[in-house]
């Protein structure tokens, strides 16, 4: 149970990794975007790079459950 619990573990993290390195991707090429010209409302590159950050968000949340998780099984033993 506990090794499935790590190997979950590194999995949310490395997806939290991913999440966060995908939406500051995102972020700077829409920053590019905006010196070359602007426009009114949200554009899809921003709205992708609120969602990967969302995501990884989530992703952190599952990380913390997975830590708790692993933490009582430790307090059982």
């Amino acid at each position: 149970m506990n090794t499935f619990l790590v190997i979950l573990l590194v999995a949310a993290m490395l997806a939290t990794v991913v999440a966060l390195v995908r939406g500051i991707i995102s972020f700077l090429q829409e920053q590019s975007a905006q010196v070359r010209g602007g426009g009114d409302g949200p554009t899809a590159g921003q709205l992708k790079s609120n969602r990967m950050m969302q995501q990884r968000i989530m992703f952190q949340a599952a990380a913390i459950l997975v830590c708790v998780l692993l933490l009582a099984a430790a307090g059982r033993s």
